[in-house]
């Protein structure tokens, strides 16, 4: 069980107004977690007395955040404890994702729903920002126009697909996509122009990030989520936190050397992870002409399973790489789950034989014997559902603020 309760800001003792704020906060992100619960349960968590949990769902009740109403059939005696829900329909973000072969977009309620969700394809190569920005700008507004008549976007998240600084959206680098220090994050909120700041991530850190949330890995405080397209990411999750390294780039394990003098990656060097067991290397392998994108990881793994000899080998080599990746990871981190999304999870589902050997025979004992190895439950929606997380933030830091100064215009 979860127990959050108020902490005490900077050196000196919180002020009363400052100590509201968080609990505000604090139960509203309860109830976006976990969903509907009563004002015991939330009691009991907080370490607060229900007046005080009264008082707190009041102001959030009236800030359109909450609805409260009476529990089911209970069987127990006395007068039952209302039940705290949170307000999906009405309260939202918009989560895009930049990846090297799509870009996607929904609108995601508070409580963790997905209401709507759109996609295109993109073909392989360099992306001129501004063209993307343009595109992700209309299916933003596209997602706002769909909302429910008096709805409020309260927070816009992106996931893309390579180095990104948080604090300001800059994209670093992008070597899938040809971008080097892209203002992304400014200049989205700027065509955007819907009053609302567009906060940027790493799509595998929060891939990592709805998997403990929302997902597989719910709850594992040690966790590693491997993203595939037609690069490979990592978020790595250590202690409940992601390690972000120094610059907030850690987790770039699709650059991890497994095969030196291998297949050239993107980013110049030769024998990459992403290089021998990412999509391109799947579909080169297989003898397959196809546009990189889930659609032909699918169909090589579906002729696999219908016998196509070069369909399984090509599976067979890149679990082979897969795997030696994995057991270098699980040898330095010693997580509980590793966790494989995006195109990933199809290859892996086809090749878990060969990770699994591979780990077995790499991975020292130590730290592969408790490790587990898992599909992504959130599927394609797990990056999209990180972004909501990171566009919801400034809600879970101030609520009352935050939906009083959201947009609820159509775009």
């Amino acid at each position: 069980m979860r127990r959050d309760t108020a902490q005490p800001v900077g050196g000196g003792a919180p002020s009363p107004e400052e100590i509201r704020r968080r609990n505000l906060a604090v139960l509203l992100r309860h109830v976006h977690r976990d969903g509907p619960l009563s004002r015991a349960i939330l009691a009991e968590r907080m370490g607060l007395n229900r007046s005080t949990i009264l008082a707190l769902t009041t102001d959030l009740v009236a800030a359109g955040l909450v609805t409260e109403e009476l529990p089911g059939q209970t069987g127990k005696a006395g007068r039952p404890s209302l039940v705290v829900r949170p307000e999906t329909e009405r309260v939202y973000v918009v989560a895009l994702d930049v990846g090297a072969d799509r870009l996607a977009a929904a609108r995601i309620g508070l409580g963790g729903a997905v209401l709507d969700r759109t996609e295109a394809a993109r073909v392989g190569g360099a992306f001129d920002p501004d063209d993307v920005i343009a595109a992700l700008a209309t299916m933003a507004h596209t997602m706002i126009r769909r909302a429910a008549p008096g709805a409020t976007c309260v927070g816009v998240g992106v996931a893309f697909c390579g180095m990104v600084r948080e604090e300001d959206g800059v994209v670093r680098y992008g070597p899938n996509i040809g971008w080097v220090d892209v203002p992304f994050g400014a200049d989205l909120t700027t065509a955007l122009g819907i009053g609302l700041r567009v906060r940027v991530g790493n799509n595998a850190n929060l891939g990592a990030l709805a998997e403990r949330e929302r997902g597989v890995g719910a709850d594992s405080a040690d966790l590693i989520y491997l993203h595939g397209d037609v690069g490979i990411g990592g978020g790595i999750i250590m202690g409940g936190e992601v390690l972000g390294g120094e610059g907030g780039y850690g987790g770039e394990i699709g650059h991890m050397v497994v095969n030196p003098g291998g297949r050239p990656c993107a980013c110049g060097s030769r024998g990459c992870l992403e290089a021998e067991a990412g999509e391109l290397a799947l579909i080169a392998v297989a003898g397959r002409t196809d546009p990189p994108g889930r659609m032909v990881v699918e169909a090589i793994v579906d002729a696999a399973a219908r016998g196509d000899v070069r369909a399984r080998e090509a599976l067979h080599q890149v679990g082979e790489w897969l795997g030696y990746g994995v057991a270098n990871l699980v040898n330095i981190f010693n997580p509980s789950m590793v966790v494989f999304g995006g195109v990933l999870r199809e290859i892996y589902l086809a090749a878990a034989a060969q990770v699994r050997s591979r780990l077995a025979v790499n991975g020292l004992l130590a730290v592969r014997e408790r490790v587990r190895l898992r599909t992504s439950a959130l599927a394609a929606d797990a990056t999209l559902i990180g972004a909501a997380e990171l566009a919801f933030a400034d809600l879970f830091t101030d609520p009352l603020q935050t939906v009083t100064r959201g947009c609820t215009d159509s775009a």
